[in-house]
């Protein structure tokens, strides 16, 4: 009868010690069973309510790129102990660096009496060292796979004291503090124990390993077990497979055979016929087996249930093939930010749930960026189907680098082998990277090697080097990259959808994938301060709600969090489908799909850092530009005068499970109140996997003497596939009278005199901003944030737009930042409205940074001495004949300002239109200077 492998759970109530001086082992703690202070396991020290409270004083473990905070006097009162809360990342309640004991007893049944006994430490932070009945039984430093130790010779049938002694402080290897394995951006440097901890026993002959090698080709399996033994011994093997997950049954029957073993390492491989009827695994049918191998001798059976997937994943010249089908990557970034716990899920159906949330938004693959998660993400991504790139737990840059020499060289390499060799069977384990951006003199040599070394090891999934920014080396020894540099928007000239970025990637040989696009900021959802209930608090952002309330502007907050979101998600669509046009893009991965907690506060995400909804996107909205088929359009412009030619090259990206068989593709132009002004069919016929050209749309837009806004819709008939663009169509000649409407672009003493008189003044300032100027605004909103970037333009995140206020009614808009706005946007002037009255709403707010919050507008309209005046900073009056949109936005402010619906609700004294001319924009003081590493208090110091 088969002995099945024995397993004692630890967790649950331990022994605990705090050791500040390092002296547990000289004191022998490692004896000690009766302690002040006990912990829950698994579980760590912050989740626990051990660690000292956060002061100002805290040394944490990351760089701090702006350190104003510590200088800045308005944010003295966040700095005080009792009111503690940082801006830059969030808040842990709790916070300790150093060694922890934790111990407690066990007892060892009799029947493991001659086993193999071994300790697993699933998730251990960061190194640790184990101590049975005294004894010390070893040492171990990994971030990416379990802590096992070999008990066999500490361990006996009876009580057993078990002493673990975790240090979560960077020692004998820097990794790089802002490794995200590590870094308090991101789940923090926590100590503790957060996964499984077992006692395992097995027979004395047992498999070490047991790796299987799928070959879709052949239908062929190999397996290869590795087994330690310590005499020559006669084994029988026995291996066979059944699908687990798939409404499809295939079993395969076990093959049977002998094998002397030898004394030492044994290394013995057999081949597993699947047969004609195999299942594939991948991102549309994710069908698993397990492959159930056993050993027998006379010292008992070790049996081994290992998963496995029948898929190839392979590169053939710039893409990548799955299963032999063409596929296109489209992916985000983890960047390890569990604010509950402060550390990545243990259990499969918290992955299951992100994994999920990554598919309802398109995607089929995810990057780990500097560390590997738990096994349990490697579960969940092989039941989901998602293709995922852990890496070696590294960031060696910012106080460590690659390729020098140093301790970090070797454990790298060693790291990367350990989480081959623990996860290496899951199929959803497609791609392998050494880390992110390194720093070093030689490393561009070093993963040239690692490249090497994993090609020559393990053909199941390919390898790049190391993730990088456009910025560093090319990396020669690549299967792929994953690199910057081809990402982007191209709004620095007028918006059109016909650039790619096949000039950035064309030389490329091998496949190309974007590193970390996008990174559009949106501003805060203060709503989400609530769900912070765990280890870390949202300190950041109840900051940022008190900068916007001390501005005057708490009503608005929901207001700009759905504007900027919506600009935000069109800057993702134009930068994704910018991505799909380009011919041998093999895939991106963008930073990300959920917001980033630390570096400033990176609210990049279109979902929040819980992988929720923010309420501006929805998953089906979001597929309509990110999903296996994408229908995609190249347009020169979008806006347009009445009567004017439109046309639009249409093209598909279609990476879908099967070419698409006399597909009928349509298109219609709608307005707003949903009626076709236009529609026809693009093509009929079949589409094939990869990327196509379509066809052409031509085609004249209404001769309208109202201002329209059309949608463009693509669709295939019979299918959910759709796309749209809106295009604005403006009247040819929109009258330009200025009625009774004094137009100025002073506030002079002839201006003052009509205000006086009771008459309607339109002050044209752009250019003549002094009050705003210097923040700056482009179309596009910040980029990662202020803070991290020290105030680099842009500043701002788009606009909030009073879309019924009738000032619009000849100038169709939304609320929020549209294409056509553009022409008015784009490098425009800002206006401080600081000292305005409480209550003040501009009619266009620009939204600023949320580290400032300033109160700024593009368009404001106020009662002034006896009149009433409309101001605006952006420019409306220059270039008419080409400048449609400005010309359009200048006749619906006239038009209103002749009607009787003028009637501004504020009163604004003249000094204050008048220091918008005058006075000087308050500087923004960053109170440190010189390059990132000089930006840390001296308190701040890395380990």
């Amino acid at each position: 009868k088969a002995e099945k492998e024995s397993v004692i759970d630890l967790s649950g109530k331990w022994n605990f010690i705090i050791d500040r001086n390092d002296e547990g082992e000289s004191l022998g703690w490692f004896n000690t069973t009766e302690t002040d202070d006990s912990i829950i396991l698994p579980g760590s020290m912050p989740e626990r309510g051990k660690g000292d409270k956060v002061t100002i004083n805290t040394k944490f473990t990351g760089s701090i790129y702006d350190s104003s905070f510590y200088f800045n006097p308005a944010m003295e009162k966040y700095r005080k102990d009792d009111n503690i809360k940082f801006p830059f990342f969030l808040t842990p309640q709790r916070y300790y660096s150093g060694a922890a004991w934790y111990i407690r007893e066990t007892d060892i049944p009799d029947s493991w009496k001659g086993k193999k006994i071994f300790l697993s430490l699933e998730r251990p932070h960061i190194e640790s060292t184990v101590w049975v009945n005294g004894q010390k039984a070893g040492y171990r430093n990994s971030l990416s796979v379990a802590h096992e130790y070999d008990l066999s010779d500490y361990i006996k049938p009876g009580k057993a004291i078990i002493a673990v002694r975790i240090d979560n402080r960077m020692q004998d290897v820097n990794v790089g503090p802002d490794s995200h394995s590590i870094t308090d951006q991101t789940q923090g440097n926590w100590n503790g124990i957060a996964g499984k901890i077992e006692l395992k026993a097995y027979p004395e002959i047992h498999f070490s390993t047991v790796n299987v090698f799928p070959c879709i080709e052949t239908g062929n399996v190999t397996v290869k077990m590795i087994l330690n033994s310590e005499k020559d011994i006669k084994a029988f093997f026995s291996v066979s497979a059944e699908s687990f997950n798939s409404p499809d049954i295939h079993t395969i029957p076990a093959i049977r055979f002998n094998h002397k073993l030898k004394k030492g390492f044994n290394e013995i491989e057999t081949t597993l016929k699947m047969g004609d009827e195999f299942l594939l695994w991948d991102e549309f049918n994710p069908a698993l087996y397990h492959l159930n191998a056993s050993v027998e001798t006379r010292y008992g059976t070790d049996e081994r249930k290992i998963r496995f997937g029948m898929r190839s994943f392979e590169i053939r010249g710039k893409w990548f093939y799955v299963n032999g089908r063409q596929t296109m990557l489209r992916g985000t970034v983890d960047g390890c930010c569990f604010p509950l716990t402060g550390y990545p899920p243990t259990d499969v159906e918290s992955w299951i749930k992100i994994y999920s949330k990554c598919k309802e938004f398109g995607l089929n693959h995810m990057r780990f960026h500097s560390y590997c998660p738990p096994e349990a993400a490697f579960e969940a991504a092989d039941l989901v189907g998602i293709y995922i790139q852990p890496e070696g737990p590294s960031w060696p840059n910012h106080g460590s680098s690659l390729g020098d020499g140093k301790a970090i060289d070797r454990y790298l390499l060693e790291e990367t082998i350990a989480i081959n060799r623990n996860y290496g069977n899951y199929p959803s384990f497609c791609m392998l990277a050494a880390g992110n951006e390194p720093y070093g003199r030689y490393w561009v040599d070093w993963v040239s090697d690692f490249v090497d070394f994993w090609k020559k090891e393990d053909s199941r999934r390919v390898y790049t080097g190391a993730s990088v920014g456009g910025g560093w080396a090319w990396q020669p020894k690549n299967q792929f990259h994953v690199k910057a540099g081809a990402r982007g928007v191209s709004w620095k000239k007028r918006p059109e959808t016909i650039s790619d970025f096949i000039s950035k990637i064309d030389t490329v040989g091998q496949p190309f994938v974007s590193h970390e696009t996008g990174q559009w900021c949106v501003f805060p959802d203060f709503d989400e301060i609530e769900k912070y209930s765990g280890v870390n608090k949202a300190g950041n952002f109840e900051i940022f709600r008190d900068l916007l309330s001390e501005n005057d502007m708490s009503d608005m907050a929901h207001k700009f969090k759905m504007a900027s979101g919506k600009l935000q998600t069109l800057c993702y669509k134009h930068e994704m489908e910018r991505t799909f046009k380009t011919p041998d893009y093999a895939g991106f991965q963008l930073l990300a799909l959920n917001d980033y907690s630390g570096q400033g506060t990176a609210l990049v995400g279109v979902l929040n850092v819980f992988y929720e909804e923010k309420g501006y996107v929805t998953g089906e909205e979001f597929r309509r530009f990110c999903a296996p088929t994408v229908l995609l359009s190249r347009i020169p412009k979008f806006t347009y005068l009445a009567g004017e030619e439109f046309s639009a090259e249409i093209e598909i990206s279609h990476f879908d499970k099967l070419p698409m068989t006399d597909a009928v593709v349509e298109y219609c132009l709608k307005d707003d109140k949903g009626k076709d002004v236009i529609s026809g069919t693009v093509r009929r016929g079949d589409i094939q996997t990869g990327q196509s050209h379509l066809g052409k749309i031509e085609t004249t837009l209404p001769d309208t003497e109202i201002a329209k806004r059309l949608s463009l819709i693509l669709k295939i008939k019979d299918t959910d596939i759709v796309n749209e663009w809106d295009i604005w169509v403006y009247p040819k000649e929109p009258s330009l009278d200025t009625g009774d409407v004094y137009v100025t672009d002073t506030l002079d003493d002839k201006t003052i005199k009509i205000l006086e008189q009771g008459g309607n003044v339109l002050l044209t300032i752009a250019g003549k901003v002094s009050y705003g100027d210097g923040i700056k605004q482009f179309f596009q909103p910040a980029f990662w944030n202020t803070s991290w970037f020290k105030m680099r333009p842009p500043h701002t995140t788009g606009i909030y737009a009073y879309e019924d206020h009738p000032v619009f009614d000849n100038f169709p808009t939304s609320y929020h930042s549209d294409l056509q706005w553009w022409e008015l946007l784009h490098n425009s002037q800002v206006m401080l409205l600081s000292d305005f009255p409480a209550g003040f709403r501009p009619l266009v707010h620009s939204i600023d940074t949320w580290f400032l919050s300033r109160k700024l507008g593009l368009l404001i309209e106020a009662n002034v001495l006896n009149g009433k005046l409309i101001a605006t900073s952006m420019d409306i009056s220059s270039d008419p004949e080409k400048r449609i949109v400005a010309r359009q936005l200048k006749h619906s402010i006239l038009t209103y300002m002749n009607s009787e619906s003028f009637k501004p609700a504020d009163n604004v004294g003249t000094e204050m239109i008048r220091d918008l001319f005058i006075k000087d924009t308050p500087p923004v003081n960053m109170f440190t200077k010189g390059t990132p590493d000089e930006l840390k208090p001296k308190f701040m110091t890395n380990p």
